[in-house]
């Protein structure tokens, strides 16, 4: 499974982070590559855009706050972003929701704690279920 990740400057040391913390997970870094002022819907949309080709693979996106970056990614269909502050909220994101792409902020996440929801995102599975009806719900709102 992918992973892509990417940033805007105000998430840019906390993706770095990540990135070099997790060495047995190979990343897919769509940018950008420094603090220098961007734009978050353009990585955002990079993200998104690698999920809609390759629909088993997970986004990570990281801004300032994460709901820039959440808003941003929710816009797209296919997308189901979650803004995560703890393990918790990334575990039911995944049982329940589905999510496909892990919303953080680097101004109000601790780098270990984000370490952990980022694991606890990668590692959980979708239960499906009932769970299930609810997300296909979702997709079709989104059509």
């Amino acid at each position: 499974m992918n992973v892509y990740i990417a940033s805007d400057h105000g998430g840019f040391n906390l993706k770095s982070y990540l990135i070099k913390n997790n060495p047995s997970m190979k990343f897919q870094d769509l940018g950008p590559t420094n603090t220098d002022s961007v734009d978050y819907p353009d990585y955002a949309k990079q993200v998104c855009e690698k999920l809609k080709q390759d629909p088993q693979s997970l986004g990570i996106l990281i801004c300032g706050s994460g709901q820039g970056m959440a808003m941003s990614a929710n816009k797209y269909a296919h997308i189901r972003a979650a803004l995560c502050w703890n393990q918790e909220l990334a575990e039911l994101s995944k049982l329940h929701n589905d999510a496909n792409i892990l919303c953080m902020g680097e101004r109000v996440i601790e780098k270990d704690l984000a370490l952990n929801i980022l694991s606890t995102f990668l590692e959980t599975k979708f239960e499906g279920g009932r769970h299930e009806r609810r997300v296909q719900k979702m997709k079709e709102i989104a059509q």
